[in-house]
């Protein structure tokens, strides 16, 4: 018989700093009116100074465990999505292990860049499929603006800070209100388009060597039109695959959390889902772009303001570079 896994006690932290368009205005030539209008976004939110990625997943991750009756104590494996870990060496799943004051369990870190959330959850669901007794941590975290040019006026208004996390056991734990049938996940990517959004600099393919300035392929450089088109595109499609697989359409849908890139993707994947705007999670606006925590923060934040009740079926959708793309089908 097939083990079926659950999602169950979802927790998610944003940084306390808000910066808004206002803000940016003084920084770059741009405007509230040209920010608003292209993507949605009227704020994010941006790490303190000294604030990694494991401190982000840390906050969030407690927030999950209480939500699951849990201890980090019963967690068996530890996933961190991000492409900001705290280090290349140790994983920030490590980091995260040791701050919640546990040892020998499985940590590793995930990147499938906006994507990672989604990823996480069918990695988690593996896991729990060879392994019923397994409780698996899935955080998805991104300090991304580390990563961001302030002087680039086309990126550095698309992106904040932010982890989102679940935890993910086998269906022979008893299923209580709040939980979801984690009931499909679907996973793509296309390296061929890979240079269309992309963080090089520091890499091994792009090393830096001691005392070297730190160049424009150190932070985040995508080309926009390419990206939002291959984003619908690819988005739609995957969507369509998992509502298939399981004998449903667009319109059997209760609630719809795509990735939070940018409003106009979000609305248009939605239109050809035939999914009204007001079934849509739309976190954008306050959080930005939040990468590969963005689902992870809109399900937690969704379910906790009751946007989510007890019966809903709930679809998932991601994007990021790579390219990356997936789709998941909850049942709450």
């Amino acid at each position: 018989m097939k083990t079926h896994s659950l999602l169950r006690g979802l927790g998610f932290y944003v940084p306390e700093r808000v910066v808004t368009n206002a803000e940016l205005e003084r920084l770059v030539d741009t405007s509230d009116e040209w920010i608003t209008t292209r993507t949605g976004i009227k704020e994010r939110r941006i790490a303190a100074p000294g604030q990694a990625t494991s401190d982000l997943s840390l906050e969030a991750s407690k927030k999950a465990l209480a939500g699951a009756g849990m201890t980090p104590d019963d967690l068996t494996h530890l996933f961190i999505c991000t492409l900001t870990p705290d280090a290349y060496c140790p994983p920030s799943a490590c980091i995260l292990e040791e701050k919640l004051g546990i040892r020998g369990r499985a940590a590793m870190d995930l990147n499938a860049a906006c994507s990672g959330f989604v990823y996480g959850l069918d990695m988690a669901r593996a896991v729990v499929c060879q392994n019923p007794e397994a409780r698996v941590l899935v955080c998805a975290c991104d300090v991304l603006t580390s990563r961001t040019n302030w002087a680039d006026r086309r990126t550095c208004v698309l992106f904040g800070d932010g982890a989102g996390a679940v935890i993910v056991t086998s269906d022979r734990e008893p299923k209580r209100p709040g939980d979801a049938l984690i009931r499909d996940v679907r996973l793509s990517s296309d390296g061929s388009l890979g240079h269309l959004l992309t963080v090089k600099g520091g890499g091994s393919g792009t090393p830096m060597g001691l005392g070297d300035a730190v160049g424009d392929d150190f932070f985040i450089q995508m080309s926009g039109q390419e990206v939002f088109k291959h984003a619908v595109r690819n988005m739609v499609a995957i969507c369509e695959d998992v509502l298939a697989a399981n004998g449903l359409t667009g319109p059997d849908i209760d609630y719809f959390i795509p990735h939070q890139a940018n409003w106009r993707i979000m609305e248009a994947v939605a239109k050809k889902l035939g999914l009204p705007v007001d079934k849509v999670c739309a976190t954008v606006e306050r959080y930005g772009n939040t990468s590969a925590s963005s689902v992870g923060i809109g399900l937690a934040e969704s379910f906790e303001t009751g946007k989510i009740k007890v019966g809903d079926k709930v679809l998932l959708s991601a994007f990021g570079g790579g390219f990356t793309w997936a789709a998941a089908l909850l049942e709450f």
